[in-house]
């Protein structure tokens, strides 16, 4: 789906949240994306996130940030696409997109994919939404950063 809206990651920085083994990041920088920022706070995720990235020799283009993803810090640099895959049904997603808009991680015109239960509601602000697809229990919404 989202090659399918923007072409290519090349040279994208890109925030993977939740991020669980890094695969959704990991794939992206194998699609040419930049810089991956990896958000995980589950240690035996963190430990398999951090074994991946050295299996793939990509140390250099991520950075691994051990924290819940409502609480993200000020950004650094904007990403230019960020992917959000939280547990179902935990009312995490809302409180990361707010958090990813009010600290700075959207550039504008960033795309965001959000991936929540597919019966799930999320209110969602300063964003237009591109798609909204659900997939048997899963529903991934697509959004644009206007701003």
């Amino acid at each position: 789906m989202l090659l399918s809206e923007i072409g290519t990651f090349d040279g994208f920085n890109v925030a993977d949240l939740f991020a669980g083994t890094g695969a959704l990041g990991l794939e992206a920088l194998s699609r040419g994306a930049a810089h991956v920022i990896f958000v995980e706070d589950a240690p035996p995720a963190l430990t398999a996130l951090r074994s991946n990235i050295t299996r793939f020799s990509a140390e250099s283009h991520c950075t691994v940030l051990p924290r819940r993803a409502p609480a993200l810090p000020q950004a650094t640099a904007p990403v230019h696409l960020a992917f959000l895959d939280a547990p179902y049904e935990k009312g995490l997603t809302g409180p990361t997109l707010s958090a990813l808009m009010k600290q700075g991680w959207l550039a504008p015109g960033a795309l965001v994919s959000a991936e929540i239960a597919a019966e799930e509601s999320l209110p969602v602000e300063a964003l237009e939404t591109l798609r909204d697809r659900r997939y048997g229990k899963a529903r991934i919404l697509l959004f644009r950063h206007a701003a």
